[in-house]
């Protein structure tokens, strides 16, 4: 096995030393941007693949995890945080899959209003972040998504989300959604 290289180990001791997750650009800073960062943040992270630790990129963040296999060992007796609410977790999925979006356009896609309360437990909890407002009267407030909640469920981008067969298939879609669905399908058949 070859010693690692000069670069290999100035990213190393970046990563390591960050409090939080480093952009290649934080990177490329920290170690002076002598040589291929990206190649070498690669080759970096096939070196701890399999191992107790693993270098990850999350939202275009890069650090290091505990193996997900091994996370077990290091839990320990916490107060476990408040759950999200039906509302919560709604409200996160509809700002995950349309953002950026309004309040108003969240509210129309759930079909009731949603409180104040339920936009800033997201916030608090780091999940979500206002995305600028939007060029129409009234210029609303839209929300999106951070590197957080990207972290926090183990997606290195929103392209990784779930497809509609995915949440199908581990049968997390209500029955009567899929009959509703279905059932819109049908008339558009007929309406064709």
């Amino acid at each position: 096995m070859n010693p690692p290289d000069d670069l290999k180990r100035a990213i190393e001791a970046a990563l390591f030393a960050a409090e939080a997750p480093l952009t290649l650009t934080e990177i490329m800073a920290a170690v002076g941007e002598a040589g291929d960062v990206r190649r070498t943040l690669g080759a970096l992270a096939d070196d701890y693949a399999g191992r107790g630790i693993n270098l990850v990129e999350r939202g275009g963040r890069w650090h290091f995890q505990t193996a997900p296999d091994l996370a077990h060992i290091l839990r320990r007796d916490r107060e476990e945080p408040r759950r999200l609410s039906r509302a919560g977790v709604e409200t996160l999925a509809i700002i995950a899959y349309h953002e950026p979006v309004s309040r108003a356009e969240i509210e129309a896609i759930r079909g009731v209003q949603i409180s104040k309360g339920t936009l800033d437990v997201l916030m608090e909890a780091g999940w979500i972040r206002p995305a600028g407002r939007r060029e129409v009267p009234g210029r609303p407030l839209t929300y999106a998504t951070t590197s957080a909640f990207l972290a926090h469920f183990g997606l290195a981008s929103r392209r990784d989300l779930p497809g509609i067969d995915d949440l199908k298939a581990a049968g997390l879609l209500d029955p009567v959604d899929l009959a509703f669905a279905q059932l819109e399908v049908e008339s558009d058949d007929a309406d064709d």
